[in-house]
């Protein structure tokens, strides 16, 4: 007997055409400062900037991963947030190693260089995130999506301080300090991804346990 109150009956904003029009937007903005901004940091020498433009190829993954499980069941959308949040948590123990290493091997970032890339990169991420913020009490999938956005947004304006710190100061701590930063933020957003996307693996599983106990 089919079940009047399942949310199947319902619209999916998993697969509506504005949850997938603003994937695809998020997707190309992206993938596009990933390239321009990791060959600014390589260029200028700062940590901060490569460790933001890691945080952007990790976005375009994973919005390419969510328009591919959009309008799929709950469990496949969970089972991708959780591929998501262990990409997350991996980039961010990367940058956290790199930029230990640059504590005793790195020179100082050409602090021109960071500021204007990083206030490009901030209104990037700020048109994004205000674009995806409707999206962000969703299921695992949509808020990894939001959480992705936000932390960028946030690694933007701390780029930004440390170019400032850095044209100050003419050292390379400021830099090497905001790359640890958003090394953490990764990793933690990584894990905030990783627990709801199991609990939702969970809770998708239970209603199968009942009614296997119900039928003996």
């Amino acid at each position: 007997m089919a079940c009047s109150s399942c949310a199947s009956g319902k619209p999916d904003p998993n697969n509506s055409p504005s949850w997938r029009r603003a994937l695809w937007i998020a997707l190309a903005v992206n993938a596009t400062m990933f390239v321009a901004e990791m060959a600014a940091g390589v260029a200028g020498g700062s940590k901060a900037l490569q460790a933001d433009a890691l945080d952007f190829l990790g976005d375009a993954a994973n919005y390419a991963i969510s328009l591919g499980v959009a309008g799929m069941a709950l469990a496949w959308r969970a089972r991708a947030a959780l591929l998501k949040g262990g990409t997350l948590a991996l980039l961010g123990m990367y940058v956290f190693a790199t930029t230990a290493w640059a504590v005793w091997h790195g020179g100082t970032p050409e602090a021109e260089v960071m500021g204007v890339v990083g206030v490009a990169a901030l209104v990037a991420n700020a048109a994004v995130a205000l674009m995806l913020y409707r999206f962000r009490t969703g299921d695992a999938n949509m808020r990894s999506v939001w959480i992705c956005s936000r932390n960028d947004a946030i690694g933007n304006v701390a780029v930004v301080l440390a170019a400032a710190g850095v044209f100050g100061t003419g050292s390379a701590w400021p830099d090497l300090i905001v790359a640890g930063t958003m090394a953490a933020l990764g990793i933690s957003g990584g894990v905030q991804i990783i627990r709801q996307a199991r609990a939702e693996l969970s809770d998708g599983r239970r209603p199968h346990v009942l009614q296997s106990g119900a039928a003996s």
